[in-house]
């Protein structure tokens, strides 16, 4: 049994472990069998796994740890040191991450099993070092720490999402997630810049203590609190998709599966939340910014459930999903239920996780096809995956007791607590939530099958590689709710809550049981009525033509298109503006007169060497006499 000091002093080998895999399989993948390059990339993951359970043991217990293993950056003035810190919601985040990414890894072997061994090993060893970034994002004790990892994992994002690069669409996806998380990154380094100047430090314990003692003084003044938190909440725009940088998130789509079932639901996506919650002490200083973080998580969450209404790519609906989920995270966050948020990071990660990997089941046997209006009637021959897909949408619409549940239950809550018209808004938005995946479940797997001959004849259930992960992930999409049952359900059973109070402070609830019941009550059965309008509507199904306000949301409220009128077509004709007309006439001109006038020079001067002695005595005389005068004068 491993003590707390060696558990702890072990935590090295969790990012170390996936990032040995990563070498391992990324230069021998000309060499390593798709065997030896599974087996390696799992294994890593699950390694890292098992440490992180007697980490998260450890501190469990009671123990937290901030260990320093050398100094990045040691300045007159500033010390930076790589260390990690082990505390409840970095432990929580591990076993989220290596929990996850195992049963993705392992899910991964039988999806790519047609890739050859070199591109096998490529991914492999791609997925590796994103697991590997993730994990340093989460164990850094200081934000430069957590910025390394954090451009890591959107590195890794531009890789996994343009693995399939001979596909020019798939390149274009990778380059606009590239580009766009660029854009809050930026933000993001501006914060930590402004926080080292302002508190001589980017340590999270350091920095948060200087802000707490030093508030609203000439130190830390509160443009300063406002400024820092609106720059690090513009970062976590990006990486975690809201308005307006969401956009990259459904494109993403062109990777893999597997890739969007762990970057894009489970993770990376989640890293702003991470921030944010970790950051806590800062925004609860923070109103202002509150106050904007919970009016673009829900405006976000909106946006995305009406454009998933009318989305005929499955992993399109399940992308513009995610979207929204995140939305109601931050939403939570605005409202200061910093535990909420987390909480639903954890349940969305199994719910979602299992419905990209039910999608790619569904891909799989449909031989690659992903528009649910050519499948149907897939329940039949899927069994495994219809079962686990059903309990995943069960889970994403909120209703008891799967873990959606419970994590949903809070945010509306914080939100009705904190502003009634945004809990209004969520409520309809949670019931959108609940008709665009009963409408992606029927469409999908009920009705007649509307898929050529050949895909109905080669229809058949995912290898076990495929359906034990599902397994798996749909019974944590049944129980993992569990750990948050709140006290009118169940009192003193809220374990998570508990656990991340240290951190993230409790949630005190000034509302009667009554309201609570009402409040559960209203949200149940609203998502119960909006499940048997959509099998109403889509139980057989027929194509219908979107028209005026669903037109609307099939072209997903036109946001492309206004961002390429306003923002790509202007660069690309400044920088055809550049091309012909600045370049030739100053670039080219200034280059080619420098040129031009040291040939001319040249010319001239070359007279100069005319060979004849008289004239050499004459010019070093000459000189002789200029440097004098100039000494004489400069001496005067």
């Amino acid at each position: 049994m491993l003590t707390m000091q060696s558990s702890f002093q072990l935590a090295f080998l969790i990012p170390l472990l996936p990032l040995i895999g990563f070498l391992i399989n990324g230069l021998g993948r000309n060499q390593l069998s798709k065997q030896g390059s599974g087996l390696i990339g799992a294994g890593t993951i699950l390694g890292s796994f098992l440490i992180s359970l007697f980490v998260f043991q450890t501190v469990e217990s009671g123990n937290t740890a901030v260990i320093s293993y050398f100094d990045f950056i040691r300045i007159e003035g500033l010390r930076i040191p790589f260390a990690f810190q082990l505390d409840a919601l970095s432990s929580l985040f591990l076993l989220i991450i290596t929990g996850i990414g195992f049963l993705i890894h392992i899910y991964s072997i039988s999806y790519m099993h047609e890739e050859s061994s070199s591109s096998f090993a490529r991914y492999f060893s791609y997925l590796n070092l994103f697991v590997f970034s993730m994990l340093l994002l989460v164990l850094g004790s200081n934000y430069v720490v957590l910025f390394i990892g954090w451009e890591g994992v959107g590195l890794c994002s531009y890789l996994l999402i343009g693995f399939w690069f001979k596909n020019q669409q798939y390149t274009k996806a990778a380059n606009k997630a590239f580009i766009m998380n660029r854009i809050g990154d930026l933000a993001f380094l501006l914060a930590i810049f402004w926080l080292i100047i302002k508190t001589g430090s980017a340590s999270f314990q350091e920095v948060f203590e200087f802000v707490k003692g030093n508030q609203g003084t000439e130190k830390f003044t509160t443009t300063d609190i406002t400024v820092v938190s609106l720059l690090l909440f513009v970062g976590a725009t990006g990486k975690s998709a809201q308005l307006p940088l969401y956009t990259w998130l459904p494109d993403a789509m062109a990777g893999p599966t597997p890739v969007s079932a762990l970057i894009h639901a489970a993770t990376m996506v989640t890293a702003g939340i991470y921030m944010i919650a970790r950051s806590n002490i800062i925004y609860s200083l923070a109103p202002f910014t509150l106050s904007i973080i919970s009016w673009v998580g829900l405006a976000t969450a909106l946006l995305a459930a009406t454009i998933a209404l009318r989305q005929y790519d499955i992993k399109k609906v399940l992308a513009y999903s995610t979207v929204s989920q995140l939305g109601f995270m931050f939403l939570a966050l605005g409202s200061g239920a910093y535990v909420a948020a987390v909480f639903h990071v954890l349940t969305h990660a199994f719910f979602k996780a299992l419905l990209f990997l039910g999608s790619g089941s569904v891909i799989h046997a449909m031989g690659g096809e992903q528009d649910i209006r050519k499948m149907g009637g897939l329940s039949g021959k899927l069994k495994i995956t219809y079962i686990t897909f059903f309990i995943g949408c069960l889970a994403i619409a909120g209703l008891p007791p799967l873990s959606g549940f419970f994590s949903k239950d809070a945010i509306l809550l914080s939100a009705f607590l904190h502003q009634p018209l945004q809990y209004g808004i969520a409520l309809f938005t949670a019931f959108l939530t609940a008709f665009y995946m009963f409408r992606l479940l029927f469409l999908t797997f009920h009705g007649s099958f509307r898929g050529t001959a050949e895909q109905q004849a080669h229809l058949h259930e995912s290898p076990a590689l495929m359906t034990i992960p599902l397994m798996i992930l749909a019974i944590l999409s049944v129980a993992g709710g569990w750990i948050g049952i709140p006290a009118v359900l169940l009192h003193d059973a809220d374990w998570l809550g508990n656990f991340l109070a240290p951190l993230l402070g409790s949630a005190t609830h000034e509302v009667s049981h009554a309201t609570e019941w009402l409040l559960m009550s209203l949200s149940v059965g609203g998502v119960l009525i909006t499940i048997g309008f959509a099998w109403f509507l889509y139980r057989n199904y027929a194509e219908r033509e979107s028209k005026g306000l669903l037109q609307f949301f099939e072209n997903k409220w036109y946001v492309d298109e206004l961002y390429d009128r306003i923002i790509v077509k202007p660069i690309f004709y400044l920088g055809r503006l550049l091309k012909d007309w600045v370049e030739p006439r100053f670039i080219d001109a200034l280059v080619n007169g420098v040129g031009k006038t040291v040939q001319l020079a040249g010319r001239q001067i070359r007279f100069l060497q005319s060979g004849q002695i008289g004239s050499y005595v004459l010019l070093m005389v000459l000189a002789m006499v200029t440097v004098l005068l100039v000494q004489f004068f400069i001496r005067k």
